[in-house]
């Protein structure tokens, strides 16, 4: 049977932002499914980030410069423009990316992209990056952002110089969406931790569970790390990305509802 078929009729809860659901609501609706738009985070920049303005300055002197998401792409260049400054300002650099979404929001702006990690995670690219002893790492990132990637690289022995440049807060409820999500739906896809937490404080105000349903939704992750944040709220996430990337989370969701499928027939 197709891969259409597997996830056809199922009604699947996006909880990313709404300028950055695109992607995957579209490769839900391709594959049959009907998305059910919750953005449970909305992103927005930090208009205070102490020292970033003399690190522009200093720019050149950086030997990497280290890009976890696209969005961090998109906040620094933000802040670029509006210093006056552009893409040429990171040209004596190396330019890092945790994955290829941020190494594709790079080479839209036609940076060169010196290394990408072997796995799309903090650990991987800490580990990968190459030549760090005694060199200097620019690394602007989301506020709150795991501690791991520069404690590693700082014990490989880089300096880095780490900025929040955005974070991620509660977005505001949509109540068409709540309406629909304590209808029933078929699985909830989480994207980040701070999609997971904002979800749980977004459902816990709107009062009631919806994984209280019988059956309850599938809980899908994008990744380990998203994963983990999951289980640390309590819930059980039954599919996991192996490729953290919105591409590899659908494929992952075909995988479980096609065994899904082939299960129900053979117990039928």
């Amino acid at each position: 049977m197709s891969s259409l078929s597997a996830l056809a009729g199922r009604r699947v809860v996006v909880t990313r932002p709404y300028d950055q659901a695109d992607s995957l609501t579209r490769g839900l609706q391709t594959l049959g499914a009907t998305p059910v738009l919750l953005a449970t985070i909305r992103l927005e920049p930090l208009k205070r980030v102490p020292g970033l303005d003399s690190a522009f300055n200093g720019l050149a002197e950086y030997d990497w410069v280290v890009f976890t998401s696209a969005n961090g792409v998109r906040f620094l260049f933000e802040r670029l423009d509006a210093a006056g400054r552009s893409a040429r300002d990171l040209a004596n650099c190396s330019v890092a990316a945790i994955g290829p979404a941020t190494a594709s929001a790079l080479q839209a702006r036609a940076i060169q992209v010196d290394f990408v990690a072997e796995e799309h995670v903090g650990e991987s690219l800490a580990e990968g990056l190459p030549h760090v002893a005694g060199r200097r790492v620019f690394l602007p990132r989301a506020a709150g952002a795991r501690p791991q990637l520069p404690e590693m690289l700082r014990r490989r022995g880089a300096t880095v110089d780490e900025f929040a440049t955005y974070r991620a807060v509660e977005a505001k409820p949509d109540d068409g969406a709540l309406a629909e999500l304590a209808t029933g739906v078929d699985a909830i896809t989480f994207t980040s931790p701070s999609t997971v937490e904002h979800f749980m404080t977004m459902v816990d105000s709107a009062g009631f569970n919806p994984f209280e349903a019988e059956p309850p939704p599938i809980v899908a992750c994008i990744g380990p790390i998203t994963a983990d944040a999951a289980e640390r709220s309590g819930l059980r996430p039954e599919i996991v990305a192996r490729d953290y990337t919105v591409p590899g989370l659908l494929e992952a969701m075909i995988a479980f509802f096609e065994r899904s499928r082939v299960h129900d027939e053979q117990s039928a």
